[in-house]
């Protein structure tokens, strides 16, 4: 599998795909709606992508980027078959990948500086955007808005949304660093793993799914299979709490509402966390939330 993330035109993301799944993306482009690919590196680095644009019977038109608004190149490229091996290449970082390619500068001007924010609102801003990184949902672009947001009052914010976007940036990066160093299989990486087996079974599985309780048992009927049996996720507050190292709660259920089929979903559920090596606490009453404790919550970002 490319360690990739693609987002299409048409809002599609598809997230460490196969050689085969990306070459059919690539050959799909080029309808109304559905023209380009942009694909980051996982983790993503900021200013650092490839993506493509293509209309029916034109060429390929390639960008890529590696850092600065100088990086920014573009080049023509024939055929679909050629374009996704040379962004296979770029996805898995070969030595001379773009061997062969005429780039051409697009000429862009750098951004102009961006002043630091007062320093204690920089504080207070960076201890919000660490605990959102410890969560580790979202890309740079959505903290970055966080962040914007972040001790507003009356309307008026500390920070301007480029003040944001540099500071995550480089908090970002600095937790990019830190996972690197993490060799082990974490707690987060066996949710994932579990809610993926989950979901391939017919139990609609969703981390980091809705605001709050309430909205998510609201929204999670419309998000899944139509076939599926049932649902178990956590909300975003749960995710909060499981990054503070206080466990996570998931909640669960089946989509006939019956007691019988929630037990039998819950049941279902907390085998595979168990299977998974996660410390399960639950009572087996459908009336009663799931709870992982002792989680070793280290999220690896994706972006």
């Amino acid at each position: 599998m490319l360690d990739i993330k693609i987002v299409t035109q048409n809002q599609q993301t598809h997230t460490r795909v196969s050689d085969q799944e990306f070459g059919a993306l690539v050959r799909r482009i080029g309808m109304t709606g559905d023209r380009f690919l942009v694909v980051q590196r996982i983790p993503d680095i900021p200013g650092t992508f490839i993506q493509v644009w293509h209309e029916a019977d034109g060429a390929y038109d390639v960008e890529h980027r590696a850092g600065g608004a100088a990086t920014h190149v573009r080049a023509l490229v024939g055929t679909p078959e050629e374009v996704a091996a040379l962004m296979v290449r770029w996805a898995r970082q070969e030595p001379r990948w773009d061997a062969g390619i005429s780039w051409e500068s697009l000429g862009l001007p750098e951004p102009e500086p961006v002043p630091e924010p007062a320093p204690e609102i920089r504080e207070q801003v960076e201890e919000r955007v660490r605990e959102l990184l410890r969560g580790g949902y979202g890309g740079v672009a959505e903290l970055a808005e966080s962040a914007e947001d972040y001790l507003v009052k009356d309307g008026v914010h500390p920070v301007t949304l480029a003040q944001a976007r540099q500071l995550v940036e480089r908090l970002w990066l600095e937790r990019v660093e830190e996972q690197r160093l993490w060799t082990d299989v974490t707690g987060a990486d066996r949710v994932e793993r579990a809610f993926a087996v989950l979901d391939g079974r017919g139990i609609t599985a969703r981390e980091h799914f809705s605001c709050c309780r309430s909205c998510g048992l609201a929204e999670i009927h419309a998000d899944g299979r139509d076939d599926a049996r049932g649902f178990v996720f956590f909300h975003m507050q749960g995710t909060e709490s499981a990054a503070a190292g206080h466990g996570l709660t998931l909640y669960y259920g089946g989509f006939d509402e019956s007691a019988e089929t929630t037990a039998a979903v819950g049941r279902e559920v907390a085998a595979v966390l168990g299977e998974a090596g996660l410390t399960v606490e639950w009572d087996g009453s459908p009336d009663r939330a799931i709870e992982l404790t002792g989680l070793d919550w280290r999220k690896r970002l994706v972006g």
